[in-house]
């Protein structure tokens, strides 16, 4: 066997990869550990003291004819050093450089793991709930309230005032184009006909627009031909107009930069029913947000498509509602990417250009879908001092990965897993299918069950299960937005249209007249009277638009008639009167038929007898001398 003997210590600067070591495989064999192959080693003097072994932080690399031997232990003196062999994997893990054990000071940290129902949870301390105005309409409740008047609420004389002279603007323009059409200037009256006929066209729904305007049978309506022909009607829905054509014009030359406002057409009467919205109502303590489409086919990179809703095709609105009657508090509408929906993300930037708080106050619920729900957004509105609940996806990056005491693999309906991290709370449980929720204003489970319908040994029967409560209150509360979608859908104005600022006019016409019909409950209701049906207040409503626009109409003039005679009936033989001139002559009983129109005086008017001229002739003479 060949040995490497070493009679030194190795010195500190001598490199242990030019070392080749020999093993001995032999199982009672030992082995030495030398350094002859270094050409520039001189060994100590013995006068010089010994020197202290240095910590081996270097690895043997190895050779080609035999496997790499671990480092050795140090060595206080120069003898040999010998060692049973080890295995190689024994040498491995020795070889590998040892971990520093040191630890934070302070508690250790609480394993993540799932909980199910028997573990008891904390009971999150909820936000008092402080308003900054009193919830429900923030108008006078005890005053009468028309159908009209709350309407003009949302669609107030101002913007009616820019919508006429905008439009009146369009039409001068595309006259000026070489569009021939009949056209005189939109008035108050006719623009408050042309909103009558729009909401009758919601309540009466036919295929083509052309027959309301029919007289043959079943389309014989008195309402709208009676009030307004179908080329005016026509006339002002081709000239319609919301912005002011200057200021289109200047937007225009913005184009692919920065500045440019995609929305600009639409902004006088959209600024309008946002303010609107926000000012004539408070929201009760829970609110919800949601996306709204509003379908179009146009060709505009406005238009969005979402697979999941029954509109697939059209503009998204981000709309924010209360969830006890469904008024829409606040929307906007969605033109793309920005800056900060880049730099946070579209659902967190979407929800907090929804809530100025502010305005709203402190201690509100609000509700989401899981679009919009993360772990960041609940926490940074519990800062705000704003309680958060909404379904999660299990992909989010902060959603627990841990499969700790998770669910096994046929799970019961009703089983359910909760994990709490600070004060949010994650909740899975399992209905027909898992769901996953995350809140900061509820415990995990609270003893709460639900009747479901369970199939046991083949047989279908009601059961109680257990629930958490943070999925009874989102399916109480997360309907707002959906419940004002129903009651636009349920009548609602809307019109084929070229133009896709007027498919916004007439969507922002549904949201007034639905709002307008919430705050008319929420009046009976605090004046404890009967609300009448969304039905009666569309009729209602039309009917106070036409009787708004005949008493806006200015008084016509009366005409300035001459004198000239008249008879009271066709038949000269009746109808016959007291003569005034011969009355004043002292003649009694004279009798004619004739009249002055403009002075409406019976006078004699024959071929021997003519009171007519005289009499006339007399009051010039009369009024000449009460002017001098």
């Amino acid at each position: 066997m060949t040995r490497i003997s070493s009679s030194h210590p190795v010195r500190k600067s001598q490199k242990v990869d030019s070392v080749h070591l020999d093993v001995a495989f032999s199982a009672g064999e030992k082995f030495h550990y030398s350094s002859n192959d270094d050409e520039d080693y001189e060994p100590p003097s013995p006068s010089s003291p010994a020197q202290p072994s240095e910590p081996d932080h270097c690895q043997a690399t190895q050779s080609t004819s035999a496997p790499a031997v671990p480092q050795l232990p140090e060595s206080s003196n120069n003898d040999d050093y010998e060692q049973p062999l080890q295995s190689p994997a024994k040498r491995k893990a020795k070889s590998k450089p040892a971990r520093s054990k040191s630890r934070k000071s302070g508690p250790p940290e609480q394993e993540e793991m799932w909980r199910n129902e028997k573990v008891e949870d904390r009971n999150p301390e909820p936000f008092k709930f402080m308003p900054s105005r009193e919830p429900g309409p923030t108008f006078n409740k005890t005053a009468s309230w028309s159908p009209l008047s709350l309407f003009q609420l949302f669609f107030s004389v101002p913007v009616v005032q820019t919508i006429i002279q905008n439009t009146n603007a369009n039409a001068a323009r595309r006259k000026a184009a070489g569009i021939k059409f009949q056209w005189t200037d939109l008035t108050v009256k006719d623009f408050y006909i042309f909103l009558a006929i729009i909401v009758f066209t919601g309540l009466v729904s036919i295929h083509h627009r052309a027959d309301y305007w029919k007289r043959e049978w079943p389309y014989n309506f008195h309402f709208p031909q009676e009030y307004m022909s179908r080329n005016r009607f026509e006339a002002i829905m081709w000239s319609l107009h919301l912005s002011n054509l200057k200021d289109d014009e200047e937007n225009q030359k913005k184009r692919n930069t920065p500045q440019y406002d995609r929305l600009f057409k639409i902004k006088p009467l959209y600024d309008q029913i946002v303010n609107a919205c926000k000012a004539n109502f408070q929201p009760y303590e829970n609110i919800c947000m949601d996306e709204r489409m509003v379908a179009s086919k146009a060709r505009i990179g406005v238009k969005q498509y979402m697979k999941a809703k029954p509109t697939k095709w059209g503009y998204k609105l981000f709309v924010l509602a209360d969830s006890a009657s469904g008024y829409t508090w606040n929307f906007f509408v969605y033109t793309g990417k920005s800056e900060s929906s880049i730099s946070h993300g579209l659902s967190y930037s979407a929800v907090l250009d929804l809530l100025p708080f502010p305005l709203l106050g402190q201690g509100y619920t609000l509700y989401l879908d899981n679009f919009y729900t993360s772990s960041a957004l609940l926490q940074h509105l519990h800062k705000n001092r704003f309680g958060c609940c909404g379904t999660i996806k299990k992909t989010q990056s902060d959603f627990p990965r841990t499969e700790k005491n998770d669910f096994p693999k046929r799970a019961e309906r009703g089983d359910m897993r909760w994990i709490r991290k600070d004060e949010v709370l994650f909740v899975k449980w399992i209905n027909t299918r898992e769901i996953t929720m995350c809140s900061t204003v509820h415990r995990a489970f609270s003893g709460k069950t639900v009747q479901r319908r369970v199939k046991e040994a083949g047989v279908w029967s009601a059961k109680q299960i257990p629930v958490p409560d943070a999925v009874l209150d989102y399916n109480k509360n997360m309907r707002g937005v959906d419940l004002s979608d129903v009651l636009i859908r349920y009548y609602s104005v809307q019109q084929k249209t070229k133009k896709w600022y007027k498919t916004f006019f007439y969507h922002f016409m549904d949201i007034a007249i639905v709002n307008s019909f919430i705050l008319h409950k929420e009046i009976c209701r605090s004046q404890g009277r009967e609300p009448v049906t969304q039905k009666k207040f569309w009729e209602h409503l039309a009917a106070e638009m036409l009787s708004f626009a005949v008493g806006s109409a200015p008084a016509a003039p009366s005409p300035t008639l001459t004198c000239m005679p008249r008879y009271y009936s066709s038949d000269a033989t009746q109808s016959r009167r007291y003569c005034r001139r011969c009355l004043d002559a002292g003649i009694p009983r004279v009798k004619t038929p004739i009249y002055c129109r403009a002075c409406n005086v019976p006078l004699c008017l024959t071929s021997k007898k003519n009171c007519f001229e005289h009499w006339h002739k007399l009051q010039e003479y009369l009024s000449s001398v009460n002017v001098h």
